[in-house]
C-alpha cells in the first residue's frame, strides 16, 4: 500500500468503508486465509519494506543535492516529506503493536 494515498482520506471515506466491510464480513464470514496472521505478517513486511524504500530514494535524492547532480529542490523535499510520512506510519504501527502484545502478555490464562 502506498502511503501517499492516505492524505485523501476523509472521514466519510472512512465510515463508508467500514459499512462495507462489516456487511460483507456478515455475508461472506471471515476465512483463514483472509484474516489469518500469516496475511497481518505479510501487510508488516511489505509497510516495513515500502518505508525503507521511501528511507533509500531520501538518502538517494540527498546525495545528489549535495554532489550538485541535480538543482531540483522539489524532489528532495518530496523525497523527504515521503519518508517522514513512511516512518511516523511505521513506528505508530510498530507502537501499537507492542502496546497489544503487552496487554496479551499482562493476561492470565
Amino acid at each position: 500500500m502506498d502511503i501517499t494515498s492516505l492524505f485523501s482520506v476523509n472521514s466519510a471515506d472512512l465510515v463508508e468503508t467500514a459499512r462495507e466491510a462489516a456487511s460483507k464480513m456478515r455475508s461472506t464470514g471471515p476465512t483463514d486465509e483472509e484474516n489469518g496472521f500469516d496475511s497481518l505478517l505479510n501487510t508488516a513486511i511489505d509497510n516495513f519494506n515500502t518505508t525503507n524504500a521511501y528511507l533509500s530514494d531520501m538518502e538517494d535524492e540527498e546525495i545528489k543535492w549535495m554532489m550538485g547532480e541535480t538543482e531540483n529542490a522539489h524532489d528532495l523535499a518530496i523525497a523527504m516529506s515521503k519518508a517522514s510520512s513512511a516512518l511516523s506510519y511505521t513506528v505508530a504501527i510498530r507502537d501499537k503493536l507492542l502496546d497489544a502484545y503487552k496487554e496479551l502478555m499482562q493476561m492470565q490464562i
